[in-house]
């Protein structure tokens, strides 16, 4: 049977294709974002017990009420945004799952989006898939910032929204007030400008700097998709769960689509989740948990021939290779893993068409022997 793809350019991730290499050769993996320390003890009682007390069954659509609550409750806190739970929350299977129900609620045939590469993959996929057109604009390198007159000059009649992430995958940089303030005015002067808002490492932000979510400010929130994850903040990557916040008149025609995949999450760790949102410590913590890691990781590094980007939050931490090797940046990959028992994720990846600066990318979430191991298995790198 002749059978036309709707993703011809798209094949087995990269992410897959590093880990099974790492298996492969038991190497270290630093490739893949998912820490290999244990989530919070008391979450887990917290499923084991909603499990015991009945919560097995389908969840509201929209998901667990008490859990928008207690989320609606966190927004107010920590950006001053009144969100209503029963009209603009929605649980979902994961951060991912949210931005492309976004996209598919937004994203007509021929319809523009922005995209800024180096870009989680999961976006040019999930608005091709659409009939959409991804309008990639490349990040400045070595600082990966948005050249936001470039944006003005690429909007056109059909531009459908702008995807941001902050902190940033793969980069770590996180928005600045400078940021807000050009996105602010480009929304002003577009009024059927959307913003889907990629904030799943909202708490992993480091050195004192604040996470400036669209949340923050009422005529972004406005025209925003704000899309969340619990595995990150958590470190169970694996409950797959998260949430996407919007205006009523936006998550009314998101659940529309929400409804008919997935309909809704896996209860008892909604429930869990609930309970667990009341220790604020198991959030606003993260931050300097995670900054610790970032830091020892760096220290181990010292004298290893690679050269570190700034990372301002999220899981990663970039590189620059060149006084090691001209490979291109996949092929020092791979032969890093099989030479030194390490894996990392090329950042040319994250490019449609793999523009390759010699980056690679480090996952820093881990225990500290799997950052000294690591370290040690690279120092002697050439």
């Amino acid at each position: 049977m002749a059978f036309e793809s709707k993703l011809p350019r798209v094949g087995t991730t990269i992410f897959t294709t590093m880990s099974a290499l790492a298996a492969e050769h038991q190497a270290v993996n630093l490739g893949q974002g998912f820490p290999d320390f244990p989530m919070p003890e008391a979450l887990r009682e917290g499923l084991s017990k909603a499990m015991r007390d009945g919560f097995n069954q389908y969840a509201p659509m929209p998901g667990y009420g008490p859990l928008r609550e207690r989320l609606a409750e966190k927004v107010q806190a920590l950006y001053g945004a009144a969100v209503d739970p029963n009209a603009s929350i929605t649980i979902t299977p994961g951060g991912t799952y949210a931005i492309y129900t976004a996209l598919t609620t937004l994203v007509h045939p021929d319809d523009e989006v922005i995209v800024f590469e180096p870009a989680y993959d999961s976006y040019i996929p999930g608005i091709e898939l659409n009939g959409g057109v991804a309008v990639t604009l490349s990040l400045s390198h070595p600082d990966y910032r948005i050249d936001w007159d470039e944006v003005k000059r690429r909007i056109t009649a059909r531009t459908r929204a702008i995807v941001l992430n902050s902190p940033h995958n793969p980069s770590g940089r996180v928005l600045t007030d400078l940021d807000i303030v050009a996105l602010r005015s480009i929304v002003a002067t577009h009024p059927d400008l959307y913003i889907i808002s990629d904030e799943v490492y909202e708490h992993l932000i480091f050195d004192g700097m604040p996470h400036l979510s669209m949340l923050r400010y009422p005529e972004l929130r406005e025209r925003s998709f704000v899309c969340f994850s619990f595995g990150k903040v958590y470190h169970c990557t694996g409950w797959k769960l998260g949430y996407c916040i919007a205006p009523e008149t936006l998550m009314k025609e998101f659940r529309k689509v929400h409804q008919f995949n997935t309909f809704s999450c896996f209860a008892p760790a909604q429930v869990a989740l609930a309970e667990y949102l009341d220790n604020k410590e198991g959030y606003l913590l993260l931050g300097s948990f995670l900054q610790r890691k970032r830091d020892l990781f760096l220290s181990l590094m010292e004298g290893s021939g690679f050269e570190f980007l700034p990372s301002q939050g999220s899981y990663f931490i970039c590189a620059k290779y060149h006084q090691i090797s001209d490979e291109s940046d996949t092929d020092f990959a791979i032969r890093l893993i099989k030479e030194k028992g390490v894996a990392t994720i090329p950042v040319s990846a994250f490019y449609r068409n793999g523009d390759d600066h010699k980056v690679l990318r480090f996952c820093f979430a881990k225990k500290e022997e799997t950052l000294r191991e690591a370290a040690g298995r690279m120092s002697a790198v050439r």
